[in-house]
C-alpha cells in the first residue's frame, strides 16, 4: 500500500468509525513507512492507535535496516506486533527470537501484540493445544503480572489462511478458552479474565459477529480485510455490539 492509498484509508475509517468505548480499541498497523503519517492522522482520536507490524531484537547498534523500539515509539506508535504466522514462517523467528523483541518493546513502552498459532500439520495431528501453549509460556511467562497487563495475545490458526480450510467459531473458542486457562494457571485467573485474547483466521465482517459472540474471544488481528474502510467499519461494529 503506497502513502496515499494508506492516507485515504484511514481518512475513511476515521469518517465512518463507530463511537467507542473505553472498554474497546481499534490498532492500525501499517507498513514501516506509513507509521508516522498513521500516527499523526489518529491523534485527537480515542480509543484508536498506531501499531508497528514488527520491531528489532536489538535496543540500537549497527543493524542496517531494522526498524527499533526507540524509532517505532518516536513515530508515534503505541503498539507493536511480535511473532506474527509469516514473522515465524518465512524469517524464521523463534521462540528466544520474539522474546527478546517483546522484552524491548515492552522497556520503550510500547503494548505488545504477541501472536501464536499453529500450522496445518500440528493441527492434523491434534498436538494445538500443547504447540501454542509452548508458544505462550516460552514467549510470556517470565514477565511479572504488571508487565502482563501490556501484552495482547492473537492466536491465528495457520492451517486456516489460505488453505482452503475454515477455522469454525468454535474451534477459535476452544482454543482462546486454553490460552486463557494457561495464563491462569501461571497468574491467576482474575489476570487471565483480563487478558484480552485477539483471534486471527480470515476475520471478515461477515463473520465477525459471531466469533466475537464467543466467550473468550475479545476481538480480532484483521488481514486483508482491513484494506477494505467498509470491511474494517463492519468489523468493528460487531466488536463495538458485542
Amino acid at each position: 500500500m503506497l502513502l496515499n492509498e494508506g492516507k485515504t484509508l484511514v481518512d475513511n475509517l476515521l469518517s465512518t468509525l463507530p463511537r467507542l468505548s473505553d472498554s474497546r480499541r481499534v490498532v492500525i498497523a501499517p507498513p514501516f513507512v506509513q507509521l508516522t503519517q498513521t500516527a499523526s492522522q489518529l491523534n485527537g482520536h480515542e480509543h484508536i492507535y498506531a501499531s508497528a507490524q514488527n520491531c528489532a531484537t536489538e535496543k540500537s547498534g549497527a543493524y542496517t535496516g531494522e526498524i527499533s523500539a526507540a524509532m517505532i515509539k518516536d513515530a508515534g506508535a503505541a503498539y507493536v506486533i511480535i511473532g506474527h504466522s509469516e514473522r515465524r514462517e518465512y524469517y524464521k523467528e523463534d521462540n528466544a527470537t520474539l522474546l527478546k523483541k517483546s522484552d524491548i518493546a515492552l522497556d520503550n513502552g510500547l503494548q505488545v501484540i504477541f501472536c501464536c498459532g499453529e500450522p496445518l500439520s500440528i493441527r492434523d495431528a491434534g498436538d494445538q493445544n500443547a504447540y501454542v501453549e509452548g508458544q505462550v509460556k516460552e514467549g510470556l511467562f517470565h514477565y511479572t503480572p504488571e508487565q502482563l497487563e501490556n501484552i495482547t495475545i492473537a492466536y491465528e490458526p495457520i492451517w486456516a489462511i489460505g488453505t482452503g480450510r475454515t477455522a469454525s467459531a468454535d474451534q477459535a473458542q476452544e482454543m482462546h478458552a486454553h490460552i486463557r486457562s494457561v495464563i491462569a494457571g501461571k497468574y491467576g485467573p482474575e489476570i487471565a479474565d483480563n487478558m484480552s485474547i485477539l483471534y486471527g483466521g480470515s476475520v471478515k465482517a461477515s463473520n465477525a459477529a459471531e466469533l466475537f459472540a464467543c466467550s473468550d474471544v475479545d476481538g480480532g488481528l484483521v488481514g486483508g480485510a482491513s484494506l477494505l474502510a467498509e470491511e474494517f467499519t463492519g468489523i468493528i461494529n460487531a466488536m463495538v455490539q458485542a
